[in-house]
């Protein structure tokens, strides 16, 4: 399925639709790949950021733009920064994005909220869970691949929204771009908030793993079968 804005794959059957949000200087169809790698029946859409970056950047896009020049210095440094506190200029804006698309995608597929599953990459993980929590109503799960906590004030106490929404939650704990400590600290808000996380710790960086596919693969079918 092709739609305004994202690229789609079914996974055949009627299962839940699940929309996977791609990280920042990616392109749109940089996800579009784990349709082949999740297994699970259900149907995968995959939209693309609103922002172009063009330079030197090529075919990339964002959800809301960075501080490259510091981004830049931590990672030369060794020293990723901490985000709690951080309200990035443009997630409102990346939020009010996708909830469109989601209205849209709703009225097309007659998609109800339990059968949603929203998530993403990095970038696209923080913009899932802001949507999540901003939404009258939780989607049926989340899946958080590399993402960390944003905006803690305005997050936490939102979260007991989410309460019983199985929650595919990982992170490598050698992120040199996300501290690792902080993605341990957005796994205990959920979980205090009464989310069903599912952790899932890997010993690479800032990448997707195999465990963490497999992970949402189990999370997606258990959810196909209700």
């Amino acid at each position: 399925m092709r739609l305004a804005g994202g690229e789609g794959r079914d996974g055949g059957g009627s299962g839940p639709l699940v929309v996977l949000l791609h990280g920042f200087g990616a392109p749109g169809d940089d996800l579009v790949s784990l349709a082949d790698e999740i297994d699970a029946p259900v149907r995968l859409v995959f939209p693309a950021a609103p922002l172009e970056l063009g330079g030197l950047y090529g075919d990339s896009r964002a959800w809301w733009l960075l501080d490259l020049a510091r981004l830049e210095d931590e990672l030369r440094r060794g020293v990723p920064r901490d985000r709690r506190d951080e309200v990035p200029d443009g997630l409102a804006a990346a939020r009010d994005h996708v909830i469109r698309f989601l209205d849209q995608l709703a009225a097309r597929f007659a998609i109800a909220d339990d059968q949603l599953v929203l998530g993403g990459f990095s970038q696209g993980a923080m913009v899932s869970l802001d949507v999540a929590l901003h939404r009258p109503r939780p989607p049926a799960g989340l899946i958080l691949m590399s993402g960390t906590l944003l905006a803690e004030g305005v997050w936490r106490p939102r979260m007991p929204s989410l309460a019983g929404v199985p929650v595919m939650l990982s992170h490598g704990r050698h992120d040199a771009l996300l501290p690792y400590h902080v993605a341990e600290m957005l796994r205990d808000r959920l979980t205090e908030a009464g989310a069903a996380v599912d952790w899932q710790p890997f010993l690479g960086s800032h990448e997707i793993p195999r465990t963490a596919l497999d992970a949402a693969s189990q999370l997606l079918r258990r959810l196909a079968a209700r």
